[in-house]
């Protein structure tokens, strides 16, 4: 029998935190990514994102997909959760 876990994800504007029961905060990460402008591959989330603001080459994008406590860009938001669920 497969069980269920119960997550909760707050997604702002700063910080994406998700809540497992059970555990509490797991994880506490900038709403950021970078991604390869080319091959649209995502390169990093979060922290390591957030460090390549402003400091990225012409073939990287550094996102920030929610912007004003709204999602801004819906296939950029989907791609930084996938990666962080994992």
């Amino acid at each position: 029998m497969i069980f269920g876990r119960d997550i909760a994800i707050d997604l702002g504007t700063a910080t994406v935190l998700m809540f497992v029961r059970g555990k509490g905060i797991v994880l506490s990460e900038p709403s950021v990514l970078a991604v390869d402008r080319e091959t649209g591959r995502v390169l990093r989330v979060g922290l390591g994102a957030q460090r390549m603001l402003g400091r990225t080459p012409g073939n990287i994008a550094a996102l920030r997909p929610l912007r004003g406590g709204v999602v801004s860009d819906y296939e950029m938001t989907e791609r930084m959760l996938r990666v962080l669920i994992r």
